[in-house]
Parts: structure tokens; sequence; C-alpha cells
């Protein structure tokens, strides 16, 4: 029977709760998905920023990696410090979001950027890999870090640095704010 709620002629879904789900299980299994990473900007007491030399790849990098099925960003930052690092440490807040644009054989990112804080005179000197996918880990000044990092990845740090001193999360675009590109 129609009602003017649910005419006759309305998808199955809007009356049925299980066609509903199936419908969204069914949206789910063909909407495109994002990969997603988390980085931590560390610092020790002379201001100096941690970053890791990976095994995997040339560049050098802030602590991090990519999210495991179903893991929140934070999750993420802080699994990658434990099993990189053997850092426990509690994070601060969001830095930054950027979307990072398909490039090589890889799809589009999203990578938070999360505060990790300042690390004590012991525990800065006691830090190393704690596992192989790091070579090293060591406290930069800013400068050598601009040298250190990839372009891109160090605008994003630079980006995550100034938040960090305002306290006001920036949402970017390959390291760049998103007034940098026009909107499609």
């Amino acid at each position: 029977m129609s009602t003017p709620d649910h005419p006759d002629d309305a998808p199955l879904y809007q009356r049925d709760p299980h066609a509903w789900q199936a419908h969204l299980a069914e949206g789910n299994r063909v909407q495109p998905r994002k990969r997603v990473a988390a980085e931590v900007v560390i610092h020790d007491t002379g201001g100096r920023i941690l970053l890791v030399d990976p095994s995997y790849k040339p560049p050098w990098d802030i602590p991090g990696g990519m999210a495991e099925a179903n893991e929140p960003p934070a999750q993420t930052a802080w699994r990658e410090l434990r099993e990189e690092l053997g850092l426990d440490i509690e994070l601060g807040g969001l830095l930054c979001v950027d979307w990072v644009a398909p490039h090589g054989p890889w799809d589009d990112l999203l990578m938070f950027v999360f505060d990790g804080g300042v690390l004590g005179p012991a525990q800065a000197a006691a830090l190393a890999p704690a596992d192989e996918e790091l070579r090293r880990a060591e406290f930069c000044g800013r400068g050598e870090a601009e040298q250190r990092l990839r372009a891109d990845v160090w605008r994003r740090t630079r980006a995550a640095l100034a938040a960090l001193s305002t306290r006001t999360p920036v949402y970017l675009h390959n390291g760049r704010g998103p007034s940098a590109h026009p909107a499609p």
C-alpha cells in the first residue's frame, strides 16, 4: 500500500532495514579507498626535530607510517612510534592533515601529523631504532631537516611546526595550503 512517506515505487531500502544495510554494503564495496598514514613531530629540549632514516627508501622522514585496516590515525602514530623506536609517549593534538595527490605507483593519501611533544635529555639520548625499518634516528635543526627531507615532506613538516606554535591545525594539499590549488 502506498503512503505519502513511502510510495509503492520507492526503493526497497527505504522500507526494509535489511535491504538498506545491503545497499550500504554495496556502496562500501565499490567506493574508492583512501590510503591513510600518520606522522609525529617530536622535539628534544634544544628544539631540534626528530628525523628517521628508513631502510626501505632513500630520503629521511619524520617518524610515522601507514595505517592498518580500520586503524584510527592517532593509533597509527602511537603504534609506529612503539614499533620503530620503542617510544611509548602520549600524543598531543593534531597539527595538520595533508592530502597527498597520486604519484608514481601510489593512489592518493591522507597524512595526519600529530604533536609528539618534547623528549627529555635521557629519553632523547637513549633513542634508537627498534626494528629493521629504520637505520638511524637523529634530532636535527630546521635547516638540516629541510636538507634531509623531501621537499613535500619538509613543506608538511614546516606547516605542522607553524600549527604547533599557533595551536591551530591546518589542512594541506601536497604540503601547501589548499588555496594554492584551484577548485575543479
